[in-house]
């Protein structure tokens, strides 16, 4: 079925002597695969819509197997990502997340404004990490996971000052540390934002001002939750954590 759809280039490989295969994620079928055939040539009108992180529209074939792209036409490039260094090693994590997290041809429109938003936002210059802290939490129900972040996972408390639980999936008050001796003794700013991050609306997003200790508290709440259950593994954030030992 010839079809044409929004999306934003996941992925580019290399397929034969002139082909390259991506992986699009879509507003219209989610995630999926297309052969962009002689997207290797420099003179091909596939060349500049097969690059990682270009937003476009495609007109393809897609079927069950590969599709393949007829046209493609450039909406916005994120030239600050493809420019700088760090920008793409955060926006190639977000992009391996939400691929690594999501089955094929499974339509999501949330996803994809999510996807957009978080790649516009590292592309103006936001904080990259915070950015991607809020990727991460926001992925977390499309990977089945819930965190209590409103009250004690143990007794419902919602009063603080909580601490946050691998074990237990959430935040503990005082009266309920017992029941993890491994919690993470964090800030109560580290608290207030993993709450925020889960349930507001990333369109809304304004100056963003975090201490590096809170940066820090936030990365190890986030990637040990996610190391326990999410059961996700990915090549970029190796890269990510040398990234940061340079800085």
């Amino acid at each position: 079925m010839l079809q044409k759809v929004e999306g934003i280039v996941l992925r580019s490989i290399d397929y034969g002597e002139t082909n390259k295969i991506l992986t699009i994620y879509s507003r219209e079928i989610g995630k999926f695969g297309a052969v962009a055939r002689g997207a290797k040539k420099p003179n091909s009108r596939l060349a500049s819509v097969s690059q990682p992180f270009t937003y476009g529209y495609f007109l393809c074939f897609t079927g069950q197997g590969l599709g393949t792209i007829q046209q493609g036409e450039i909406i916005e490039i994120f030239r600050s990502i493809t420019n700088d260094l760090i920008s793409t090693a955060y926006a190639s994590y977000i992009v391996e997340l939400l691929d690594k997290s999501t089955d094929e041809r499974k339509n999501n429109p949330f996803l994809f404004e999510l996807l957009y938003q978080t790649l516009k936002y590292i592309d103006e210059g936001y904080e990259p990490q915070i950015i991607k802290n809020i990727f991460e939490i926001k992925m977390l129900p499309v990977l089945g996971l819930r965190p209590n972040f409103d009250c004690c996972a143990i007794c419902g408390n919602q009063d603080g000052p909580f601490v946050f639980s691998i074990k237990e999936a959430g935040i503990l008050c005082e009266h309920c540390l017992h029941h993890d001796p491994h919690h993470l003794k964090v800030n109560q700013a580290t608290i207030r934002l993993l709450r925020l991050f889960f349930h507001f609306d990333l369109n809304r997003l304004g100056t963003i001002n975090v201490k590096e200790s809170t940066k820090k508290e936030l990365e190890t709440c986030i990637s040990a939750y996610y190391e326990e259950y999410s059961g996700v593994y990915l090549k970029t954030k190796k890269f990510l954590q040398q990234l940061d030992k340079l800085q």
